[in-house]
């Protein structure tokens, strides 16, 4: 039997806020298995961005364990936690988190500098990737030329370009208007669907939530299965 993609038992996350002990997650038990599309939701305050950050391998647990692609991040140092955030994951924020001056071609491009991707390479494997969003007339704009909907598909691409086994989402949806969060999360379906890429959304939205293989509900650090 196939371990899940990643796995968390008995984590907990505190925080002190002005001398004030805050505990953000208490006891999460969580399986994700590859190729699922897992919805959190919650309301402000619930947990949700600090599941995330631990999720994304910004943060470690106070207690519990997390296990990704099989290996326990609580036992990796901060240069290995960044190695396997790289390799392993992929990110997509409300706010786009575009490099302004940059184009979408070379916004998307970016990780794979990092990743140590020749000029060639990264080039063709940056314009493919926007190709598959529809986005192959909009190579050599910038964020600002974009509408919100064309922005977070090159924030997508930009996400999937080093081919992740996980993505993140933290509210894809939070920035655009109706018509283009249901196109977002219609594209988000497809490479669930079609790639048999794994993927965990956290929002506020039911209506975003219900479009998921499974919907969870946090709050008060816990977590419940929604029906």
């Amino acid at each position: 039997m196939t371990a899940p993609l990643l796995q968390i038992r008995d984590l907990h996350k505190a925080y002190v806020l002005d001398g004030v002990t805050i505990q953000a997650l208490r006891g999460i038990d969580l399986d994700v298995e590859h190729g699922e599309f897992v919805a959190i939701m919650g309301p402000s305050g619930s947990g949700k961005s600090t599941l995330m950050h631990i999720l994304g391998c910004l943060d470690v647990p106070d207690a519990g364990s997390y296990r990704l692609q099989g290996r326990d991040i609580t036992q990796l140092d901060g240069n290995q936690l960044a190695a396997l955030r790289n390799r392993e994951i992929g990110f997509v924020f409300q706010n786009f988190n575009l490099l302004p001056r940059t184009s979408a071609l070379e916004n998307v491009e970016t990780p794979l500098i990092y990743a140590g991707v020749g000029r060639t390479g990264r080039r063709q494997q940056a314009r493919a990737r926007l190709e598959r969003m529809g986005l192959g007339e909009r190579l050599y704009h910038l964020p600002n030329q974009l509408s919100g909907g064309q922005a977070q598909r090159v924030a997508i691409a930009r996400a999937l370009v080093t081919r992740p086994s996980l993505l993140l989402a933290d509210e894809p949806t939070g920035n655009v208007d109706s018509a283009t969060s249901t196109e977002i999360m219609a594209l988000l379906e497809e490479l669930n669907r079609e790639d048999g890429l794994t993927i965990v959304l956290i929002t506020h939205e039911p209506e975003v939530a219900a479009r998921a293989g499974r919907r969870l509900s946090l709050r008060d650090g816990r977590l419940e299965t929604l029906a």
